[in-house]
């Protein structure tokens, strides 16, 4: 197995969720810092489009999404476990619950003008404006919550986390699973990133002290790497067969119409409406998987999850 190569940067509180998980299996990586404003030429050279952080590589395959690559984690390093039984489609469906809900109001409410302002202290006024115009592009499908709006939900939703640690450490028992660790990346975000406006964790001490406890976890044994080592092990690495990697499932499952070897496009629902372009070697109950080529990168086969993409036929360039 090549090393996991995780593409992220710092304040990414999706990447947060992810490198807390890779903390958890005690999974070493190596740690790709990419740009968080566009452009991203190294980003696209390997996911031909994609542009959302983080995304992780091994050798030449690229997983996009977080919730893509918690299942890659799970079926790497089974133990501990994300998805325990008998719960986890709880935990799934709480997981997907904080990854959209719960992390678009809490966001709101970070990123509000008492938030922002604290964010780009010290930057010049262009850096602000940026930011705001690159997330104005990629939110093509999120309801826009109103600061004063956000704080209430939010508010709310601690709460309703705060009565599931009555009685256990972790939101669904003794040990953490991939609910905690949705939940817990946009409350990371209002604690470390927007302290200026953290003061809303402090009517919930018991998620302060679970947030405690989530981050005594680590992040793993990290190295630092650079886009260009990365870039080369691509192209110098074949992709896993489909179905005999870490994507198990192989069986197709046709909604569209579209058979396997058609060129597709396949791009978010809601938030960063790039596309990446390629040939459809997967499409499973659970993901999906384009081939495609770059110039620097070879031959990488990029996957995506099902839930939360839109798959097109294409005219082949």
């Amino acid at each position: 197995m090549a090393d996991l190569i995780l593409h992220h940067y710092p304040a990414s509180p999706f990447s947060e969720k992810v490198r807390l998980i890779l903390g958890y299996k005690q999974l070493a990586w190596k740690s790709v810092v990419i740009p968080s404003l566009m452009p991203k030429p190294d980003v696209v050279a390997l996911t031909g489009g994609y542009r959302k952080t983080p995304f992780m590589q091994i050798g030449a395959d690229i997983y996009c999404d977080s919730a893509l690559i918690c299942d890659v984690l799970e079926h790497l390093q089974p133990t501990p476990a994300l998805y325990p039984e008998p719960g986890k489609g709880m935990a799934r469906t709480l997981a997907q619950w904080a990854d959209e809900t719960l992390f678009w109001t809490a966001m709101a409410h970070n990123l509000g003008p008492k938030g922002a302002a604290h964010m780009f202290a010290g930057a010049p006024p262009e850096a602000a404006k940026a930011f705001s115009e690159d997330r104005k592009a990629m939110r093509i499908g999120v309801p826009r919550i109103r600061p004063q709006d956000a704080a209430a939900a939010y508010k709310s939703y601690l709460r309703r986390l705060s009565d599931m640690l009555d009685k256990q450490p972790f939101l669904l028992g003794q040990v953490p699973c991939i609910a905690d660790f949705s939940a817990y990346h946009p409350l990371w975000f209002t604690r470390v990133r927007t302290p200026v406006v953290a003061d809303i964790l402090q009517l919930t001490p018991a998620v302060l002290d679970w947030m405690d406890r989530m981050a005594a976890i680590g992040q793993g044994s990290m190295e630092k790497f650079d886009a260009a080592r990365a870039i080369a092990i691509a192209a110098e690495s074949d992709p896993m067969p489909a179905g005999q990697g870490l994507l198990t499932d192989s069986t197709f499952q046709d909604e569209h119409a579209i058979p396997l070897g058609s060129c597709v496009s396949i791009s978010s629902e809601t938030f960063g409406p790039e596309p990446t372009t390629g040939e459809l070697i997967a499409a499973t109950r659970t993901h999906y998987t384009l081939r495609r080529s770059d110039e620097r990168a070879g031959t990488l086969y990029v996957h995506f999850p099902r839930i939360g993409y839109v798959l097109k036929a294409v005219a082949p360039a």
